[in-house]
């Protein structure tokens, strides 16, 4: 049986995973969806009660997606279509096509997901990940998403300019840090009109955690906020030393819970420790990067997410684990 990886042999982390699984002697193939149409033909065929699906690279290499036991769904790249196709429209067509038959293809594998792809393309709205946070009983920060420019006014004044902005979602062109709201961009709400904008009241931090959920296992790490230059987005911090942290069973549990409300295997959870000992959850990325954390606490991340592609079956959330390896 075979553990495929979607994304690209540019990614660290899948190149990082791959090694983990062939040391453990699993049979691993890299699916980078930018080879297609150009270097990959797809084929799936339905007939006398079975099915066929089976992906061809030109010059030789075929995959039988039967074998597939489990997918790490981590940095799929965008189709390439070749530039003989130059009409709008019929770019526009046969993006559509492929990215329907591919995603039909994905649905219908019968292989264990790190994450599903549906799952994992749901749980990056914003909206959801808080509404689903404050379900599972986390603290999260106090939130208006608007493009009201009055209703953001309105926010400013009542948490005395105390407030942070950030973008619903980063884009390659359009990478923006959470910020914050200065006294002088209040002239600025009217722009909010064009598109919602997130603010959110700005919550002090002890340190920031990163906890990275695989499975029933939880590896968390954290870094001291008061060393850091830019505290409004740890990201901005690279000298910042993170080590090994002890989550209470309760954060673990509401953890679990999230991870199974949003219906994922894999998370890297960006929570804040406040000075009163609280733990607010600022957001999830269901393709979070964890290298980083492993190198700074030595903990064993790339290898429990190869275990845990190697064994292909989802367990129940225990909510009291927490990896200390």
């Amino acid at each position: 049986m075979t553990v495929l990886i979607v994304s690209s042999l540019d990614d660290l982390h899948a190149r990082t995973v791959i090694q983990e699984l062939a040391a453990r002697g699993e049979h691993v193939e890299l699916l980078d969806l930018s080879e297609f149409p150009t270097r990959l033909a797809l084929s799936m065929a339905f007939e006398d009660g079975a099915r066929r699906f089976v992906l061809n690279r030109t010059g030789g290499g075929r995959l039988d997606l039967s074998t597939i036991r489990s997918v790490w769904w981590r940095r799929p790249q965008p189709f390439h279509l070749p530039d003989s196709v130059s009409d709008r429209t019929h770019r526009l067509f046969a993006m559509s096509e492929a990215e329907t038959a591919f995603h039909g293809l994905f649905r219908a594998l019968d292989a264990f997901w790190v994450n599903d792809a549906v799952s994992d393309a749901a749980a990056h709205h914003k909206p959801w990940q808080l509404a689903e946070a404050q379900q599972a009983g986390f603290a999260i920060p106090v939130t208006l998403m608007t493009n009201n420019p009055e209703e953001a006014r309105a926010f400013w004044r009542e948490h005395e300019g105390n407030v942070v902005y950030k973008t619903f979602r980063a884009l390659p062109d359009a990478w923006r840090e959470t910020r914050r709201l200065r006294p002088e961009e209040a002239e600025l709400a009217e722009a909010v009109s064009v598109a919602p904008v997130i603010f959110q009241r700005y919550v002090d931090a002890v340190a920031d955690i990163r906890a990275t959920v695989i499975g029933d296992e939880v590896f968390a790490a954290s870094a001291e906020m008061s060393r850091a230059a830019y505290p409004v987005d740890v990201r901005f911090n690279s000298d910042l030393e993170y080590k090994e942290h002890d989550l209470p069973p309760a954060v673990q549990e509401s953890l679990h819970s999230l991870m199974h409300r949003l219906d994922l295997d894999y998370g890297a959870i960006d929570l804040r420790l406040t000075p009163d000992g609280s733990y607010v959850f600022l957001e999830i990325n269901p393709s979070g990067q964890f290298l980083w954390i492993e190198l700074a606490t030595g903990q064993k991340i790339a290898g429990a997410l190869a275990a845990r592609l190697a064994t292909g079956r989802r367990t129940a959330p225990s909510g009291n684990r927490q990896n200390r390896s």
